[in-house]
């Protein structure tokens, strides 16, 4: 039976591919790294979606 798992094994192929294309997305370099584990990469992935969806939002008028 696979040992639970705890999120502290390296990043997926496909959320190291995603992560670079957000990052790229978003002219942030430093969101990605190699050797993250599942659980950052996962965090830095959500963070960086965020940001897009509040960068895609019509501006603010009074």
């Amino acid at each position: 039976m696979p040992a639970e798992s705890n999120g502290m094994e390296p990043m997926t192929m496909d959320q190291a591919a995603r992560l670079k294309m957000l990052a790229d997305e978003m002219h942030d370099p430093r969101a990605f790294e190699q050797g993250l584990s599942r659980r950052e990469a996962s965090r830095r992935i959500d963070v960086l979606r965020e940001k897009i969806r509040i960068w895609e939002l019509p501006p603010h008028t009074d």
